[in-house]
């Protein structure tokens, strides 16, 4: 399930080989184990089983996108793209989204049909397929416990989920083969589709906030003017914007107003100060555009 597929490749200074090939192992196992569970799901007639093969192609599918587009997102900037590529990233989140949603839709309709209708799903085969869909995601969980990068420990958590998953469809048909409750399959993959959605309702509402220029999370307007006015030299600040690339690299302009006596030097001297002071509150790109308190500014909204 797309989690928050923007926030990657932080710690990949250390380990970077390692951490690629652990994703790499991630995104094979998972691609081959989606297919067994939609032929097995097929096979032991099981609506929950067919869900959790849509959540772990999904997990694929995102794996394989934010790592495509994580490359595309470390080309240097150029004159089509005078921001860089960081934003590319978000297509990734955009388009997995647009894959889970139409998938999970398709599964709770057939669920809701399998409700008032119930048909036995074979339970034998069911408690099969989910005990080999905890050894195998567990296996993966483990080997991705010792990562260290954020994209790591994204994927670490999408087999957490997995392995809860697996537990769930194990729990219902133990149930389902001692009990005869055979709508405990469509409700536990109604579930599961939910939690999907879920999911890609929160990846989407990052993703859209930070494309229609939400100020970041994690930045304060008021710790930034509060920093700023600290410096005797500065007389105000208007004209504040803040937003984010990818939601990691934040960029920062405004305008900042000084004394007119001030020399050119030591104007410079302050803009190295304040885009250092900057940097401690998690923005990474500053743009100052420096006044002198008798010149009017000349933007119409100030």
């Amino acid at each position: 399930m797309g989690h928050n597929h923007h926030h990657h490749n932080h710690g990949h200074s250390h380990g970077h080989s390692h951490g690629e090939a652990n994703i790499s192992f991630a995104f094979w196992l998972n691609t081959a184990f989606a297919i067994i569970e939609l032929v097995g799901g097929y096979l032991t007639n099981s609506v929950a089983i067919m869900s959790d093969a849509l959540h772990d192609f999904g997990d694929s599918f995102s794996l394989g996108i934010s790592w495509y587009f994580q490359r595309v997102s470390k080309k240097k900037r150029d004159e089509n793209y005078s921001y860089g590529y960081k934003r590319f990233s978000l297509l990734g989140a955009f388009v997995n989204s647009i894959v889970l949603t139409v998938g999970s839709v398709i599964i709770i309709e057939e669920s809701i049909r399998r409700v008032l209708s119930p048909e036995q799903p074979n339970a034998d085969g069911m408690i099969g397929l989910a005990i080999l869909g905890v050894a195998a995601n567990g296996l993966a969980m483990l080997r991705l416990k010792r990562g260290k990068s954020i994209n790591e420990k994204v994927v670490y958590l999408h087999f957490i989920e997995d392995v809860l998953g697996w537990v769930a469809v194990l729990i219902g048909a133990i149930v389902m083969k001692f009990y005869n409750v055979p709508v405990l399959d469509p409700i536990l993959s109604i579930a599961i589709a939910a939690y999907i959605l879920l999911n890609v309702y929160r990846n989407i509402k990052e993703s859209l906030k930070i494309v229609l220029m939400a100020k970041p999370e994690n930045v304060s307007e008021e710790k930034i003017k509060e920093t700023i006015l600290k410096y005797p030299e500065v007389k105000s600040v208007h004209d504040i914007h803040i937003w984010t690339m990818d939601g990691e690299y934040n960029v920062l302009s405004m305008h900042v107003v000084v004394s007119a006596e001030k020399a050119i030097g030591d104007l410079e001297d302050l803009k190295h100060k304040i885009k250092h002071a900057m940097e401690h509150l998690d923005i990474s790109h500053t743009t100052i555009e420096m006044e002198t308190d008798q010149a009017q500014c000349e933007q119409v909204d100030c």
